[in-house]
């Protein structure tokens, strides 16, 4: 799978040890940046990032900053892109049965290193389930802009 992995200068660690594990997995990574723990803004790697999935350039992205909101408003901005928030398992998984969720989005100060492996594995793992969750995914699209 290709992933494109994106994070400001407070999920820069959490970026690297997670692209680490991808690459290790054998998934075709993609860093977006940044490259340090330098200040940052968000948007200049998780808009990028976002848009490489909203376009099909990735498959999947994984994001990260300090709380885990601002990549996925940025990321939510882009056409084609269903981002969600998890700091728990559980919330990870539900994103991709139910919602079909192509980015996924971590909180770096809330979650340690192995949770957040934990939760990228089973995120990627898990299917969308379809049936009644596929109408739903598909209303998505009139709101950006399509019918």
């Amino acid at each position: 799978m290709r992933i494109a992995v994106a994070a400001d200068h407070a999920g820069y660690a959490l970026k690297e040890r997670i692209a680490e594990h991808l690459r290790v997995l054998g998934h075709d990574v993609v860093d977006f940046g940044t490259s340090s723990e330098n200040p940052t803004d968000y948007p200049d790697y998780g808009g990028p990032a976002a848009q490489s999935v909203g376009a099909g350039d990735a498959d999947r992205g994984v994001f990260v900053c300090g709380s885990g909101q601002g990549m996925t408003m940025v990321a939510n901005a882009v056409r084609g892109v269903r981002a969600a928030l998890a700091w728990r398992s559980d919330i990870a998984e539900l994103s991709r049965q139910h919602n079909d969720a192509n980015v996924l989005c971590l909180p770096a100060r809330f979650i340690g290193a192995d949770e957040a492996l934990a939760i990228v594995d089973l995120w990627l793992a898990t299917p969308f389930e379809g049936g009644r969750h596929a109408r739903r995914v598909e209303k998505i699209s009139h709101y950006e802009g399509e019918e």
